[in-house]
């Protein structure tokens, strides 16, 4: 985005942050009387979603879910609106990094992440769910809320150590149409097994998909991950658990335990509540002396950013050549049948979204985006590596898109 300021009905859009499978997320600045500023985020829909009504019911929705959730650990939305019929919320700018982009920087220093720091997150993000769980409506009607699609890249840390959830986009309320629930979106690796056969939610799907991340926090590797979406949705399916201490022995039999109850299958089987998890993982800090605080989690990003910064300024400095880098670039194209064939089952709207999920599972990044078309690269990594997932990621996006027949 360039260097100017763009208008956006009353506010400025400052950079690009990200853009997903609905929206684009922009920082922005809007202003008030006095000379007052305040940063924010501005969220809008795709143009190429702007006239696809079940999109835009799933971003009304999503404000009107945060909206009911003022919480210290949720991102707030400020405001629902409308410019030039394109739909947009101002929400809370978080200033940090989420948990993904965290973890991944962490590797630069060695060793695991640390263990209070990652029990403190997912503290925080407990005291979140616990919140939103049992969440009611101004008539003391009960909300349903389920987030569905808690993951390392929906749990935002600040340089201040403050820990919010995001993005309420596919969550599922009482309020919302019968068929919305039918469907199924999110990441897979972290979907509960009854959310990949799109079985009814409650609260405890979360805890499971929280569970999955407080697991790879601890073992530094992925639980469910595979090198295909049906691998992957098989692996949920099964909930077979490796003993985490296994492959970290510093985790204690009372923390594993309070893992695999969380990862159990059946959710009869896992913490009832979001507090009664919270309340175990406290307990059990005190007791192990795993203590953490905000202040500790923004000391431990500010030592992580100063490790990147001297690795960079140390090659910077080094004589040698620059190592070599890649870019694998992948272009995805789908067009509907002719009108003489039967009418596809979903739109290329709601196939785009699909082929987002899959992508960001393998770690790609979404530089254009329309219906049906997508322009995608693989960077930062391993020429092999990055070769093999770009043809894992098309050999999926061509199964998804040709059930769309």
């Amino acid at each position: 985005m360039s260097a100017t300021p763009q208008q956006f009905g009353d506010y400025h859009l400052l950079e690009k942050i990200a853009t997903g499978g609905m929206a684009e997320v922009y920082r922005a600045r809007a202003y008030g009387l006095a000379g007052f500023e305040k940063i924010l985020v501005i969220k809008k829909v795709l143009a190429s979603l702007a006239s696809d009504d079940e999109f835009i019911k799933l971003f009304i929705d999503e404000a009107k879910i945060a909206v009911q959730l003022m919480h210290v650990n949720i991102v707030q939305v400020f405001e629902l609106g409308e410019v030039n019929t394109n739909y947009y919320m101002a929400m809370e700018y978080v200033h940090g990094l989420d948990l993904a982009r965290l973890v991944a920087r962490s590797r630069s220093r060695g060793g695991p992440f640390p263990l209070p720091l990652a029990l403190f997150v997912i503290c925080e993000v407990l005291k979140a769910l616990d919140f939103a769980h049992a969440r009611c409506d101004e008539e003391g009607e009960h909300l349903h809320i389920v987030h569905c699609d808690i993951s390392p890249q929906n749990i935002l840390v600040s340089y201040a150590g403050e820990v919010k959830i995001t993005d309420f986009g596919i969550s599922r309320a009482a309020f919302q149409a019968k068929a919305l629930h039918e469907v199924i979106r999110g990441k897979y690796a972290y979907m509960s097994p009854e959310q990949v056969d799109g079985r009814p939610l409650d609260g405890r799907s979360d805890l499971f998909s929280l569970a999955i991340v407080l697991y790879e926090l601890l073992t530094g590797r992925r639980l469910f991950k595979a090198k295909s979406r049906d691998e992957t949705i098989a692996r949920v399916r099964r909930a077979e658990v490796p003993s985490p201490r296994s492959y970290r022995p510093e985790i204690s039999e009372d923390l594993e335990g309070i893992l695999l109850k969380a990862l159990a299958a059946k959710p009869q089987d896992r913490y009832l509540t979001a507090g009664q998890m919270l309340e175990d993982i406290g307990v059990l800090m005190v007791r192990e002396g795993h203590r953490a605080t905000n202040n500790d989690l923004a000391a431990y990003i500010r030592s992580v950013i100063e490790t990147d910064r001297a690795q960079a300024e140390s090659k910077a400095k080094a004589p040698s050549r620059l190592d070599p880098s890649a870019v694998v670039v992948v272009a995805c194209e789908a067009f509907p049948p002719p009108r003489t064939l039967s009418t596809p089952k979903q739109s290329l709207a709601a196939l785009t979204q699909e082929w987002s999920g899959i992508i960001g599972e393998a770690g790609g990044q979404v530089w254009e985006q329309e219906d049906g078309s997508m322009l995608v690269v693989w960077v930062d990594g391993e020429l092999e590596d990055m070769v093999q997932a770009a043809v894992r990621t098309c050999v999926a996006l061509k199964s998804v898109t040709s059930k769309m027949r």
